[in-house]
């Protein structure tokens, strides 16, 4: 079997630093490979001005597949950037609902929780949502039902509003894998 390859995609600025790099660690530890992508796919600076270099642009999502023929999981990280560059994105939700159809496990933080709304995935579902008007009309919109837990699993689809749960939404990804 090959390794596991995990799509992170992460806003353009503002993006949450302790997410990723929790996952990211939790992921890559069990032998995964994690494919970084942003919009513009140039430097990108998290909310507490660490600066990184995403892998590549969103657009290119597929040329990083390493000969499969989908991403195990698809983990769209939160941060204040989300409504700005992740909430609009044209492609985004596309990428979400492929992967959904085909069985991968998806995962949102944060403000980003609306990317899984806007691609349709999340209706009639609870998901873990942080207290920020905008995003809670967005979830109430698409009928979703927004709690206030840490992290929220359903079916292949996990959900958490808090910036300190990468480590714990890593092992529930690496779980689902192993169902």
């Amino acid at each position: 079997m090959s390794l596991p390859l995990f799509l992170l995609v992460v806003p353009q600025n503002r993006f949450c630093e302790q997410q990723l790099f929790d996952l990211k660690k939790v992921l890559e530890r069990e032998s995964g490979k994690c494919v970084i992508l942003s919009k513009s796919g140039k430097k990108i600076q998290g909310e507490e001005k660490t600066q990184i270099e995403p892998d590549g642009m969103l657009v290119d999502w597929n040329r990083y597949l390493e000969g499969k023929q989908k991403y195990d999981a698809v983990v769209v990280i939160g941060g204040k950037g989300s409504k700005g560059t992740i909430w609009n994105d044209s492609i985004l939700p596309q990428i979400l609902t492929d992967h959904f159809r085909a069985g991968k496990i998806l995962g949102a933080f944060g403000l980003s929780v609306v990317a899984l709304a806007r691609a349709g995935l999340v209706s009639r579902c609870e998901v873990s949502a942080i207290n920020d008007d905008d995003c809670l009309k967005e979830l109430n919109d698409v009928g979703a039902f927004p709690e206030e837990k840490n992290l929220v699993t359903i079916d292949k689809i996990i959900t958490s509003n808090t910036s300190n749960s990468g480590e714990a939404f890593g092992m529930k990804i690496l779980e689902l894998l192993e169902k």
